[in-house]
């Protein structure tokens, strides 16, 4: 410990950390009409790990449609936020701090005079986004969390709804409507009828709608995504992660309207909102209903990533946009936990060439799950060894990745399950196989077994796995060991070889060269 102190001193990053060298944390605040929310990340990179994360409820935008003004309560409450806010950063050692408002304080009559009391505690100038803007920032938020994405973005504040479509890493022009859930809430006179014939003639005629049919719609937003939580759990879903939850379209329409017809507070699942974000529920399912009903989307897919994503996202330069999300984390987490992270690379290839080999049928995203697979696949090593396989399947299916969905998860949790504990799935979670289709446990599976094999030879040493080749040749899986790794082949490597063997309905050899 004193070794890791001293070399901490130094200005050079311990050997373990827990903190990615990443340069000094950056803090995003985001103004919006319902919240104020402070996030520091851990810095500038593909997959950025949020150290501190708190809101506060001001409800700026409450009052705007028909007064024109913030009222003076929210103002103030927002500014106590921003001062605790400002000095939480301090203390984290923030290098830049990056202030975004958004349509409160954009289109209040007193909004110029409450950013320049804002931008005064928080010491740095306050970029309040226009409603094309934010669309952007919320578009490239869901280009960084999510996998080749093609539909439509769709972000619902307190006072606005953005939309923009997205294809791959590809943005469309964005549109803004004055149709968030507070100012409907306002508008409408807290008439749920009245709002419904607002949001109608506000979206019928959408452009960026028409374009949606047969494609994803992309959720942002507190209150959707306080609408999926309470499906998940209404549903006993079995995975409690918000980001990639998808939801077949005619599904989301039904519990839409559910919502908006019955109080709320007479739902079962509604325990897991905030009270204070209560009343704005039938509003914001209002709105998905009628994007869903004139869109005609195939599914709606929940993004916990959005504006604030989208900034550290558009910092990035243009190699850092380019990596994959998954595997950006996925190394990340290895680097942490992993007695030899380099080994996760030589995983990586010495599995592409046994998946080529045998012409194991593989798309391009299963090669995504598989490379990150390798990356995470050692980070249970201290955990008693009767429970890495649960821990490890605990812990990346419950991870904050990235360019992932949930079956993704499965496969990923899964394998690397099955290489700590072997081919057993009455071990394995239930509830994650749940999400598994019968392929995506038998990827797993077989890249499990494939790790047992690859451990014992590597014995998780950086550099052995390159020299020991695992191919498939003349209807054989072999195993090529050099003369000086020969002692290497005991029994239990045959008994691991040929249990991967049994999966692949091949015979297997180890063969020393």
């Amino acid at each position: 410990m004193a070794e890791l102190e001293r070399v901490s001193a130094t200005g050079k990053p311990p050997l373990a950390p827990g903190r990615l060298p990443y340069g000094p944390p950056v803090a995003i605040v985001d103004i919006g009409s319902n919240s104020v929310r402070l996030v520091v990340y851990e810095g500038i990179s593909r997959s950025p790990a949020a150290m501190f994360n708190e809101k506060e409820l001001c409800a700026l935008g409450r009052s705007l449609a028909s007064t024109g003004r913030l009222s003076d309560d929210s103002a103030q409450k927002a500014l106590g936020a921003l001062r605790r806010f400002r000095t939480l950063a301090d203390g984290l050692g923030v290098g830049r701090m990056h202030v975004l408002a958004t349509a409160a304080a954009r289109d209040a009559a007193n909004g110029a005079e409450f950013i320049r009391e804002a931008e005064v505690i928080c010491r740095e100038p306050i970029e309040v986004l226009s409603g094309k803007r934010e669309a952007r920032l919320s578009a490239l938020g869901v280009v960084s969390g999510v996998f080749r994405p093609d539909g439509v973005v769709g972000d619902l504040g307190g006072g606005s709804l953005e939309l923009v479509d997205v294809a791959k890493s590809r943005v469309g022009p964005g549109v803004t409507y004055p149709l968030g859930g507070i100012r409907l809430q306002d508008v409408s006179d807290r008439s749920i009828k009245k709002a419904d014939r607002i949001v109608r003639d506000a979206l019928d005629e959408s452009g960026q709608l028409a374009r949606l049919k047969n494609r994803a719609f992309y959720a942002v937003g507190g209150t959707w995504r306080a609408l999926a939580h309470m499906h998940m759990v209404q549903k006993n879903y079995p995975l409690h992660v918000l980001h990639g939850y998808t939801i077949p379209a005619r599904e989301a329409l039904e519990f839409c309207r559910l919502v908006r017809r019955v109080d709320p507070d007479t739902l079962t699942a509604v325990s897991v909102v905030a009270s204070e974000r209560r009343p704005l529920l039938a509003y914001g399912a209002l709105v998905l209903e009628h994007i869903i009903r004139i869109g005609k989307p195939r599914e709606v897919v929940m993004s916990g990533l959005g504006v604030r994503e989208g900034l550290l996202y558009e910092l990035l330069d243009d190699e850092g946009r380019r990596e994959d999300g998954l595997l950006a984390s996925a190394r990340d987490l290895g680097w942490l936990r992993a007695r030899a992270p380099r080994h996760g690379d030589d995983l990586v290839d010495w599995t592409d060439r046994l998946f080529r080999s045998a012409d194991i049928d593989e798309s391009a995203e299963e090669r995504r799950w598989r490379h990150a697979a390798c990356y995470l696949a050692d980070i249970a090593w201290r955990v008693h060894p009767d429970y890495r396989g649960e821990q490890a399947l605990d812990v990346i299916a419950h991870a904050a990745f990235t360019g992932v969905d949930h079956p993704g998860r499965a496969f990923m949790s899964l394998a690397i399950f099955y290489r700590h504990m072997g081919l057993l799935d009455d071990e394995a979670s239930p509830r994650i196989r749940e999400l598994a289709s019968t392929r995506i446990l038998d990827r797993a599976r077989t890249l499990g077994a494939a790790m047992r094999v690859a451990y014992i030879v590597s014995g998780s040493v950086a550099g052995i796995l390159p020299r020991t080749p695992l191919v498939l040749k003349r209807e054989t899986l072999t195993l090529k060991l050099p003369t000086e790794l020969s002692d290497l082949a005991n029994e239990r490597l045959k008994n691991r070889l040929q249990k991967l063997g049994k999966l692949l309905a091949r015979r297997t050899a180890i063969v020393v060269v």
